[in-house]
């Protein structure tokens, strides 16, 4: 028989004062780590005029400057590393499409601690000893697979490793290997369960208990769709490579609430998104992170462009931030007005006619950007006023005018890992 729960670590239920004291230690290492093996944080630091000495309370991290994707892009590839060689044991890669990849590294404790804190956001989100777990989280280039996979080894879990894309084969496995719980994308979890019905199978009717869902924003919308369709838990995660990976911070099954912190190993700010002033908890802005206990690549207030706000702590004595719906990065600005995919997903999903698969397309109609947003309809709806009421609702509750063309079921390309909101068919330089 299977014991309920997992013990906590004694640190997820200790007093503030208690977790504040660790933090501001930590930070003083993390900082003069940073400062005295890195020429590039040095540098940094020499030019804002700030030392790790001046570093007294958690307060003074504001006097310390950003570190940005551009900073390890500029110092590739190992420059932002602060040990020896001989000490790394692992070197990860972005897909660089953009311009040079991002290099992140780890020691041997390094993987240690994600391996610690990736179990602990694995028996948060309700893990129990015996599970079986499906990593459908990529394992190539960036981290998420792996990571994922050690932490639910630690817990003594069995881990599936399939990684991204297989789809028919996912649901064979699913159906086969009857995993309690699967750690995917929410948007290629969508896939999962069309594949399932396309072969004649019922998603509600599966093994798996949990989705642990990260890698791309989300909302509570398509959380109720998941959940509704497949009868599982759907819990968010949340983590970026540079920080560390996978397991940065975890939602509670028991409160679903946001996502805690892991505050013991990772120091969150939230910021204004232009000043980069520090907002007061529970204001949104963008989210900051500083590393306290990485060794191999220590980030100091680390711009994660990611859109948030702070929340006090519930089901542990951490904090917790609120659902990332929207990245900075993934805004787009139609004739001066701000749109995130999913302000236009919310909408889309408030419509049972229509189905969680769509597509923005940006062109330009003369001097003007013109947005179409392409959606399915549900299976079994007609078209119907669905369109003009999409079109209605965008204008209303985001102030953009968009076309909205209904497409037939699968017509959209699906995810086979991070979901592609937004094609982009405006000249270079427009």
């Amino acid at each position: 028989m299977k014991a309920k729960r997992f013990p906590l670590d004694p640190i997820e239920k200790a007093p503030r004062r208690k977790l504040a004291a660790l933090q501001l230690e930590r930070l003083k290492w993390s900082l003069k780590h940073a400062y005295e093996k890195v020429p590039a944080y040095r540098k940094k630091f020499d030019a804002a005029g700030v030392k790790p000495k001046d570093l007294k309370t958690l307060a003074d991290l504001a006097k310390f400057p950003f570190t940005a994707k551009a900073d390890l892009r500029q110092n590739y590839p190992f420059g932002m590393f602060a040990v020896p060689m001989d000490r790394i044991v692992r070197i990860h890669a972005s897909s660089g499409t953009t311009g040079k990849p991002t290099v992140v590294g780890y020691t041997r404790k390094d993987l240690d601690t994600w391996t610690s804190v990736m179990a602990r956001s694995i028996r948060a989100a309700g893990a129990r000893p015996g599970d079986k777990v499906h990593v459908a989280y990529g394992y190539g280039l960036f981290t998420g697979g792996l990571g994922a996979h050690y932490g639910a080894e630690a817990l003594g879990l069995a881990v599936i490793p399939l990684s991204g894309g297989m789809t028919e084969r996912q649901v064979q496995l699913i159906g086969d290997f009857k995993p309690d719980i699967i750690m995917v994308t929410p948007s290629y979890m969508l896939a999962i369960a069309d594949e399932m019905e396309k072969q004649g199978l019922n998603p509600k009717k599966t093994s798996l208990r949990i989705g642990i869902f990260g890698a791309e924003p989300w909302t509570n919308e398509l959380r109720k769709q998941i959940e509704a369709r497949t009868s599982l838990d759907a819990i968010d995660i949340y983590g970026l490579s540079e920080v560390i990976g996978p397991g940065v911070a975890q939602e509670c099954v028991e409160t679903k609430d946001g996502l805690t912190i892991w505050e013991d190993h990772f120091y969150p700010e939230v910021v204004h998104p232009d000043t980069g002033e520090v907002l007061p908890e529970g204001e949104k802005g963008e989210l900051v992170f500083t590393s306290l206990t990485k060794e191999a690549l220590p980030v100091i207030r680390y711009r994660t462009r990611d859109l948030t706000r702070l929340l006090p702590p519930t089901a542990r004595s951490m904090r917790r931030m609120e659902k990332i719906t929207g990245r900075s990065d993934d805004m787009l600005i139609i004739r001066g007005v701000n749109v995130f995919p999913t302000q236009i997903e919310e909408l889309i999903l408030k419509q049972k006619e229509l189905a969680p698969h769509y597509v923005m397309e940006v062109t330009k109609d003369g001097p003007m950007d013109h947005l179409t947003v392409m959606v399915e309809l549900a299976p079994g709806a007609a078209d119907a006023s669905s369109a003009a009421k999409l079109q209605h609702q965008i204008k209303s509750y985001i102030g953009v005018t968009a076309d909205v063309k209904l497409v037939p079921i699968s017509t959209i390309e699906r995810s086979i890992g991070k979901a592609k909101r937004v094609v982009d068919k405006r000249p270079k330089g427009a």
